[in-house]
């Protein structure tokens, strides 16, 4: 077999998601579009089982990169020393069971990563970061949500600009002091993580894009949602290529 033909193959992190009586290990149809159309590379849903299950060293071994999405849920605070969440908060204790420690793993590792609004969040807590639960009650920052009773189209619509990190990675792909993103997010940083070198930033401030600066490999995460029609968005269209290219050469590093 022509192991240099094969697509790179990248792990989906799944979300544990109760539909009618049963639980369902999902991911959105959208990000499994952004990684075959964008990045060229054949997705792996890989489910939320904690360590116990999955195994990291043999997981790690098997992938070419991982891909952590975004989610209705949040991380559970007690992972970043955070106060109790407010009653009602939706979280998913198995996912951050996975995912957290999968972070450190692969990034040791030298696999390429990108995360992406929750898995933007999970890589800052997985380096020791905090997130503040509710950015729009933190003085300062203006309100980053969605307006969950309009149609898609409005709520992934760009609502305000990121500025880009002169001589950064995102700042020498665009060309560009700044970009328009969408904003779907309640949670944000509030401490970064050690090692996170800061991309893009809105424009009260609040950090919206990193890097690990330390990285042997792509790992790279943002906090809107470049998968929405990634296809008409020029900053998506190249951060998926980065990605797929980053797969790429660890999946054949001849």
């Amino acid at each position: 077999m022509n192991t240099s033909a094969l697509k790179p193959l990248v792990g989906v992190v799944a979300c544990l998601k109760q539909i009618g009586h049963h639980p369902y290990q999902a991911v959105q149809e959208k990000y499994i579009r952004a990684l075959t159309d964008g990045a060229g590379v054949l997705p792996l849903l890989i489910p939320s089982l904690g360590q116990e299950r999955v195994p990291l060293a043999s997981l790690l071994a098997r992938v070419d990169g991982l891909l952590f999405t975004g989610s209705p849920s949040n991380v559970e605070p007690h992972h970043y020393q955070g106060p109790a969440s407010a009653p009602g908060t939706l979280h998913d204790p198995a996912r951050d069971e996975t995912s957290l420690p999968m972070i450190r793993a692969a990034v040791a590792a030298g696999l390429p990563i990108l995360g992406i609004c929750r898995g933007f969040q999970e890589m800052n807590v997985a380096f020791g970061g905090s997130l503040h639960q509710k950015v729009h009650e933190v003085g300062g920052f203006r309100d980053h949500r969605e307006d969950d009773t309009a149609p898609l189209d409005s709520q992934y619509a760009p609502a305000h600009a990121v500025h880009l990190t002169p001589g950064g990675w995102f700042a020498r792909w665009m060309g560009r002091e700044s970009i328009p993103v969408n904003s779907l997010h309640s949670q944000g940083v509030e401490r970064l993580g050690q090692g996170l070198c800061v991309e893009a930033r809105a424009e009260d401030g609040l950090i919206e894009g990193f890097r690990v600066e330390a990285a042997q490999a792509f790992a790279v995460a943002v906090q809107w949602h470049p998968e929405w029609r990634m296809a008409e968005n020029a900053f998506s269209l190249r951060l998926f290529a980065e990605f797929g290219e980053a797969c790429r050469q660890y999946a054949n590093p001849d």
